[in-house]
């Protein structure tokens, strides 16, 4: 056969990654023929991707992208071995050409078979398996839609996007700090009315019991206690759960000898703090009520509402691991 020109061997290699002397090993096999090459690199990944079937893929890179009319985000995870390769400028580019695509694709088993240079992505995967040498995965694939999409990526570790009911002014500015409060503060729900009772009950129970041993063990040392709370989300704080509250607030003015003609200047911060002291699963879960990370005098409802007339309608986050 005829001599392996480098020409060739770059060819090669831009399509497939792989490096100099696997492709021209591929192209000697394949006696030159550029789709029997590729073919060749294929099954080495298959033979790479079998042997390492049950290598843990938590590292790699997170990828959030928005399409040109920014009404819709994805965000994917490229899973690898190792953090060495999950910050490798081939892997990065593969990362980012893979979420490039994802847009076109509402699942993860739709993108998963598309096409991809002439093979499925999973084909690619099994390919850049074989290339790397390392078991790569798609571990996470999220989308939103809206009139508006804003996303965030913390350094290729954490992405998120996030979904607006209208383009506002500065919406791109909203997008991507709500974005990054989302990466950064991990909320599971939008409100606390997307809770299930039963998990709210669940965690009240657990919350209470470890509060609850930290006592035992506070009382021993002779230190203050910590207050058991009765409620840890605005689901449980019916109208009559605020109304009783509000007369044990009265009561306690009264017994501090608090004129009753200053108690509206004074309940008011008292509900607040009420409030405040029993939702810390909606502070801490829900997004809206979570402390605005740039500033933490305000919660992100608080933050969104002075854009104008807008909201928050969806989210999706996604981290390696």
């Amino acid at each position: 056969m005829a001599k392996i020109t480098a020409a060739e061997v770059n060819k090669l290699r831009k399509a497939t990654g792989a490096g100099m002397m696997d492709c021209k090993k591929a192209l000697v096999e394949a006696e030159g023929d550029f789709d029997k090459a590729i073919d060749v690199l294929r099954k080495k990944g298959q033979k790479v991707a079998e042997k390492r079937a049950d290598r843990d893929s938590s590292e790699g890179a997170a990828v959030a992208k928005v399409n040109a009319e920014e009404n819709k985000g994805v965000a994917i995870v490229l899973g690898c071995e190792t953090d060495f390769v999950g910050k490798n400028d081939n892997f990065l580019a593969l990362a980012n050409q893979l979420g490039d695509l994802a847009l076109n694709y509402n699942s993860k088993e739709e993108f998963l078979a598309a096409d991809f240079g002439g093979m499925t992505v999973a084909e690619k995967l099994v390919e850049q398996t074989g290339v790397i040498g390392e078991k790569l995965e798609i571990n996470a694939f999220e989308t939103v839609e809206a009139p508006y999409v804003g996303s965030y990526i913390h350094i290729n570790k954490i992405a998120a996007v996030v979904g607006f009911s209208a383009k506002v002014d500065n919406v791109e500015t909203l997008g991507k700090d709500v974005a990054m409060q989302i990466a950064s503060m991990g909320a599971s729900t939008l409100s606390y009315k997307d809770f299930d009772p039963a998990f709210v009950a669940s965690e009240t129970e657990a919350r209470i019991a470890v509060i609850e041993k930290d006592n035992i063990e506070l009382g021993r040392l002779g230190k203050t206690l910590k207050n058991v709370p009765q409620y840890i989300s605005m689901a449980q704080l019916t109208p009559e759960v605020m109304a009783t509250a509000e007369e044990d607030a009265k009561a306690q003015l009264k017994a501090e000898g608090k004129p009753e003609q200053i108690w509206d200047k004074i309940l008011p911060g008292k509900m607040e703090r009420f409030v405040s002291d029993n939702t810390t699963l909606d502070q801490e879960q829900c997004l809206l009520d979570q402390n605005f990370i740039k500033d933490e005098k305000i919660n992100v409802a608080s933050y969104v509402s002075s854009y104008g007339d807008v909201t928050v309608t969806s989210f999706k986050r996604v981290a390696l691991g």
